[in-house]
């Protein structure tokens, strides 16, 4: 019933949390001011990499072993949230900046490839989606209805599989070109994938909504904005994906 196909945001995570004794419990309003604070310590992880890397004359190797380090300890602390939701108070905001060095980096490279404005682009495109989202799911123009979950999770799944796929040929030296180059197609899957992402805004909106109505304990406001920020750090990316081979056309 309120699956998500955020893996941040499932109902096992949500049932699981409502054993804890807590005399709190969790807010909208508070996993939004949550949200907000994690969202101050990616650009600050950000703002630091970003940084180096023009500082240095734009030489990767300044800022390769952060981004890594962003990267590989962003994942692992993913993986302890999700299986230790009661962790989130904590290893939220560690997850928030470690994604940020990586984020910094990544938009650095892609400010120095292209042009610096494509990383504001992708920033504003990005916030835009979230309100727009966030606007329609208040207003019930968008209702994140039984199908509606469904088919979501259908295509998310489908996205993941896709790149799983290619992420197996690149190891044996294959490639799917349709994916990274700058033809009408790959803008076309990027388009699309832009638009799922941006879906599954209404599902991580709908998913802290009803754990609200369950009673989830303080610390799952934490975990909400960590479920919420793992949503738009993937559209910004994708963002970045889609102007760069908008870019390379021009």
């Amino acid at each position: 019933m309120f699956s998500s196909s955020n893996p941040a945001l499932s109902e096992q995570i949500f049932m699981r949390s409502k054993t804890a004794e807590s005399a709190e419990t969790m807010t909208v309003k508070g996993t939004a001011q949550k949200t907000m604070l994690m969202l101050l310590l990616v650009i600050l992880g950000a703002a630091y990499t970003w940084n180096t890397f023009f500082q240095s004359g734009g030489n990767p190797s300044s800022v390769v072993i952060w981004m890594a380090v962003g990267g590989i300890g962003g994942l692992i602390t993913a993986l302890v949230l999700i299986f230790k939701p009661q962790t989130a108070p904590y290893a939220a905001p560690i997850y928030a900046l470690l994604q940020g060095l990586m984020l910094g980096g990544l938009s650095a490279f892609m400010a120095a490839q292209y042009t610096g404005t494509i990383v504001m682009q992708a920033v504003g495109l990005t916030f835009s989606t979230f309100f727009l989202m966030l606007l329609a799911y208040q207003t019930g123009a968008i209702k994140a209805t039984a199908k509606f979950r469904t088919g979501v999770i259908a295509a998310t799944g489908a996205i993941a599989l896709m790149y799983f796929i290619s992420f197996i040929a690149s190891l044996f030296g294959g490639s799917m070109a349709f994916m990274t180059d700058s033809s009408l197609l790959s803008i076309g899957i990027s388009v699309v994938i832009v638009a799922v992402a941006a879906l599954n805004l209404i599902l991580d909106f709908d998913f802290i909504e009803k754990g609200q109505t369950m009673g989830a304990p303080k610390y799952m406001e934490w975990y909400g904005a960590f479920g919420l920020m793992v949503t738009l750090i993937w559209l910004y990316i994708e963002f970045l994906k889609l102007l760069s081979k908008i870019s390379r056309r021009n």
